[in-house]
């Protein structure tokens, strides 16, 4: 029992993190893409972490079709222990891509700050 809690906690933070990641680091590279290209770099990671928080979910849970196969085996079969645990996977996925879209967000303020 103790092994399925850990296991369950060490998901929780994995999917967190791995969305956090994606969005970091998909707006990071965006960022090098547009100073090779002559872009605005903080607009470009902008617009990339706001469009990739999404994406960034999907990856850090797997794939969708795992989930929902999940959840329907909890709505069909009765087991709703199992929708619970995917709807807080669901949710520590989005925190993490909302949090990493924020952190881009926090750096073009202290762009913004530190170029005046």
């Amino acid at each position: 029992m103790v092994m399925k809690v850990l296991t369950f906690y060490s998901n929780v933070v994995h999917i967190f993190f791995i969305a956090f990641g994606v969005v970091i680091g998909a707006s990071v590279f965006a960022g090098i893409g547009a100073i090779i290209t002559d872009h605005p770099p903080l607009k470009t990671m902008i617009d990339i972490a706001g469009s990739v928080k999404i994406w960034a979910l999907v990856a850090a849970l797997g794939g969708t079709f795992t989930s929902f196969e999940i959840i329907e085996k909890g709505l069909f079969e009765g087991e709703f222990k199992s929708i619970i645990k995917q709807a807080i996977y669901v949710v520590s996925g989005l925190i993490g891509a909302n949090i990493g879209y924020s952190v881009i967000r926090l750096i073009q303020k202290c762009g913004a700050i530190w170029g005046s």
